[in-house]
C-alpha cells in the first residue's frame, strides 16, 4: 500500500464545506425572506396606527377653524394619505405595494365619540424568487382605530 497515493488525507474538511454551504445557503434564505416578512408586517402596523390618528387630527384642527364638516372630512383624508405616504417611506416601501382604505364608523364622519378606522395591506415580493418568479409575494395586513375627541365648533 504504499505506492496507493490517494488517501482520504483532507477529504473530510472538502466534505464538510460542501456540506456546511449546502446548508447554510436555504437558512440565510429562510432568515432573509421571514425579515423581509415581518418588516412588512411592522410597516403594515405602523401605518395603519399613524394614519388614522392623522386623520383624528386633521380632521378636528378643521372643524376647530372653521372648516365645514365636507372639507374636515377631506383634511383628514388628506393628512391620512401625507402621514401613510411618510410612513411607508420609512420603511423603505413603495406606495404601489401598500393599499390603505380609510373608513369611519359614524356618517358625518368626524362626530366626537366615533372611530376612525384604517386598514392597511402591504405586499411584500419574496427576495431573489420574486424576481425570477412573477407572483412570488406575501401580503400582511393591519387595522387600526382611532377614537375622535370631542371638539367644541
Amino acid at each position: 500500500m504504499a505506492d496507493d497515493w490517494r488517501t482520504d488525507e483532507g477529504s473530510a474538511v472538502v466534505e464538510f464545506i460542501f456540506l456546511a454551504v449546502l446548508l447554510m445557503v436555504p437558512i440565510v434564505y429562510l432568515v432573509v425572506s421571514l425579515a423581509a416578512v415581518q418588516s412588512g408586517a411592522f410597516a403594515a402596523e405602523a401605518v395603519a396606527r399613524d394614519a388614522s390618528r392623522a386623520a383624528v387630527v386633521g380632521g378636528v384642527d378643521a372643524l376647530r377653524d372653521g372648516a365645514s364638516v365636507t372639507s374636515a372630512e377631506r383634511a383628514a383624508r388628506e393628512r391620512a394619505a401625507s402621514v401613510s405616504a411618510v410612513t411607508l417611506a420609512d420603511f423603505r416601501i413603495d406606495p404601489p405595494d401598500a393599499h390603505v382604505n380609510l373608513a369611519c364608523s359614524t356618517d358625518p364622519c368626524l362626530t366626537p365619540g366615533s372611530d376612525i378606522t384604517v386598514d392597511v395591506t402591504v405586499t411584500v415580493e419574496l427576495p431573489v424568487i420574486g424576481v425570477l418568479v412573477p407572483g412570488a409575494e406575501v401580503s400582511v395586513s393591519s387595522t387600526a382605530s382611532s377614537p375622535v375627541d370631542g371638539y367644541l365648533p
